[in-house]
């Protein structure tokens, strides 16, 4: 079947972003659909690992999470908790896990992971702690420099991530608009530029064809 010339585009961009990937010692993988995406992130967690994950939309929507709780894993799922405590437990527990699931809010052409949080458990992890790092992200997620990447993590992917927290009191959430606030429920309290995997191929980064997450 001939490719559609969008399809073309983000092979082509794909191959950009993974060839920065790969100078900045980051495991690098394009699958053109998200079930080829959910395969190959399963078959780079060892069976019978300890597997958990952070607030990422992208990983739920495309069926990750769902996968891995089908299989032979031990997975610590902070939705599943049943109170805060133990939510709260989860959070922190997540460091020693051998696999950590995550999107990423931004990437630059040459290979740059940015993200913003509130809490930062997310960003915290994706640092230090677990074994491993799984970063899946659509390829709506590429942004030409880092100064964009990190223009997109402010300005659209927390405008939108706002609207899924009830009750917050941020200038994004009343606006739609990055108002760069300074409010307690801020979910833009930590930024992260993460620039290398370090140790080598400690972080991998699957590039999905599809425009994904926010």
């Amino acid at each position: 079947m001939e490719k559609t010339p969008k399809q073309i585009r983000n092979e082509k961009l794909a191959a950009k972003v993974l060839k920065g990937l790969e100078k900045r010692h980051f495991e690098g993988h394009y699958c053109e659909t998200r079930e080829e995406a959910v395969k190959l992130a399963l078959s780079l967690i060892p069976v019978k690992s300890s597997v958990t994950w952070g607030g990422s939309d992208t990983i739920r929507s495309i069926g990750l999470t769902a996968a891995v709780h089908e299989g032979d894993y031990e997975v610590w799922d902070r939705d599943r908790a049943q109170t805060k405590e133990e939510q709260a437990a989860i959070y922190r527990k997540a460091f020693s896990a051998d696999v950590y699931l995550t999107g990423t809010n931004a990437i630059s052409e040459d290979g740059v992971l940015v993200n913003i949080d509130g809490t930062g458990n997310r960003v915290a992890a994706m640092t230090f702690g677990p074994g491993k790092v799984i970063v899946l992200a659509g390829i709506n997620k590429v942004a030409k420099t880092v100064e964009d990447a990190a223009t997109r993590a402010r300005t659209v992917a927390a405008p939108v991530n706002a609207q899924r927290f009830e009750g917050i009191k941020t200038g994004c959430m009343a606006s739609g608009s990055c108002e760069d606030c300074l409010s307690t429920d801020s979910i833009c309290a930590y930024a992260s530029l993460i620039r290398l995997s370090r140790p080598a191929g400690r972080i991998a980064v699957i590039l999905i064809g599809e425009e994904l997450g926010y």
